[in-house]
């Protein structure tokens, strides 16, 4: 695993940055990328349903984790 680094996003048009490892930067791209969305507006998505006590970057390898594990669960038929 790589260290996290830190990326610029726009959500709603406010700048933040969030800081996350390569491995979920690039599987965050390719989820948005899949799903035909910017990668900032998929972050504004997850954005809008985390709670107040969750961060960004939890909430993306949160969302990650979720969307591969989804994907796996439909691989395997279930």
């Amino acid at each position: 695993m790589s260290r996290p680094v830190k990326h610029s996003l726009t959500l709603n048009g406010h700048r933040t940055s969030v800081s996350l490892e390569d491995e979920f930067w690039r599987a965050f791209r390719e989820i948005a990328e899949d799903r035909d969305v910017a990668i900032n507006a998929l972050a504004a998505e997850i954005d809008g349903e985390r709670g107040t006590e969750t961060g960004l970057a939890t909430a993306i390898r949160l969302f990650v984790l979720k969307e591969y594990q989804r994907r796996l669960s439909a691989l395997k038929g279930r």
